[in-house]
């Protein structure tokens, strides 16, 4: 028998959501043969064989979530068979547990959290059926100690019959905020921005070209931080995650090389993502590595926020919704002008008051031109 390891879809996630089996039990499958489809990073990934066999057992059932190497599918081979460091989708397969997050493929919001336990700990929340992803710890140095994985299996056991566990984009957004939340500094700033002589009303694409002219003059808000390593990533590109509310919960697609770009193809790009998110076809290659973030969250309500953070990325701006205000012109008369309120967030780990301050008036000064 051979048992074929959930491999690591995405460079460091820790567990995917099995989203439809496409064989059954007594099935006998070729290599490349699609398996399973899963959910993992707000995308369907499709998982194909990688041996020729039998079945014998599939590891969970629709909705269940497995963990990042733990079984998926045990596998009668057959004599022609070669075991080799076979790929699997574009991922090579193995049997090591990926323990921390790879900086090297931030997941725009995927929230995919590092942890630390020993064998033990670990032995132990395998027994009660504990994600050691989800579990708070308490141990020196942020380690997970077995205090803490019977803690989060009690809280579970008595999970009231009216609350139902989160799944799928509404678990990653939980994971994401969490990750947030225990490593961020986060510092925001406000200001309004003058919007009264533009011609073209097409506020998202104005926003994502200003973002690339501000990046271009404060590159270290278009970075990465590794808070291991006290070490940063400047970027020449700029990949802007677009954050983009569902029914399902929180996607943000990535705008890649939009410094590239004109006004025309941003705006092309930005039907095609949100014609795939809204269909579940989005990739997850299109949900990945993003440098910088944009929520626009005014188009609902609201005028100021204080946006959100997810590493390994340093810098959210959000926009709040446009309002009208009577000012005086240069002639002092009174005069109604349209304004845009704006909230910059920056890991002050990574960037100082003065490089964000920069930035965002940069950010104002592109958004201010007619």
């Amino acid at each position: 028998m051979k048992t074929f390891l959930l491999p690591d879809l995405a460079e460091g996630l820790a567990e995917a959501e099995i989203n439809e089996w496409h064989v059954q039990v007594g099935d006998t499958v070729k290599v490349d043969q699609l398996l399973v489809s899963v959910e993992t990073a707000k995308a369907v990934v499709e998982v194909p064989s990688p041996y020729r066999g039998k079945i014998l057992a599939l590891h969970g059932e629709k909705g269940d979530i497995i963990g990042t190497g733990k079984p998926l599918v045990d596998f009668e081979l057959l004599e022609d068979n070669a075991d080799t460091g076979t790929v699997v989708g574009k991922v090579e397969i193995g049997n090591e547990i990926v323990q921390s997050q790879n900086l090297s493929s931030p997941l725009a919001s995927s929230g995919t959290l590092n942890f630390k336990a020993t064998p033990a700990v670990r032995a132990l929340a395998k027994k009660l059926g504990v994600d050691l992803s989800t579990v708070k710890a308490t141990g020196p140095n942020f380690a997970i100690t077995a205090q803490d994985v019977e803690m989060a299996s009690k809280t579970s056991a008595e999970l009231h019959p009216d609350f139902e566990p989160l799944k799928g984009v509404r678990r990653q957004m939980v994971l994401s905020m969490q990750k947030s939340h225990a490593e961020v500094v986060p510092v925001t700033i406000f200001d309004d921005v003058d919007i009264s002589e533009w011609q073209s009303k097409d506020y998202t694409t104005r926003l994502l070209l200003a973002l690339c002219a501000a990046c271009a003059q404060e590159p270290a808000l278009n970075a990465w931080y590794d808070g291991n390593q006290v070490a940063r990533r400047l970027f020449k590109e700029v990949n802007i995650g677009v954050a983009m509310d569902t029914q399902d919960g929180l996607f943000v697609p990535v705008l890649h090389q939009a410094q590239q770009k004109n006004a025309a193809e941003i705006r092309k790009i930005l039907d095609e993502i949100k014609n795939k998110v809204q269909t579940r076809s989005i990739t997850l290659a299109e949900m990945t590595g993003a440098t910088i973030m944009l929520s626009n969250f005014g188009k609902f309500a609201g005028r100021y926020a204080n946006p959100i953070v997810v590493p390994p990325i340093v810098t959210i701006l959000a926009v709040g919704k446009i309002r009208e205000e009577v000012k005086l012109n240069s002639a002092g008369q009174p005069q109604v002008h349209q304004l845009m309120p704006l909230s910059l967030t920056f890991d002050h780990r990574a960037v100082t008051g003065g490089e964000a301050t920069r930035f965002l008036g940069q950010v104002m000064a592109a958004l201010e031109k007619n």
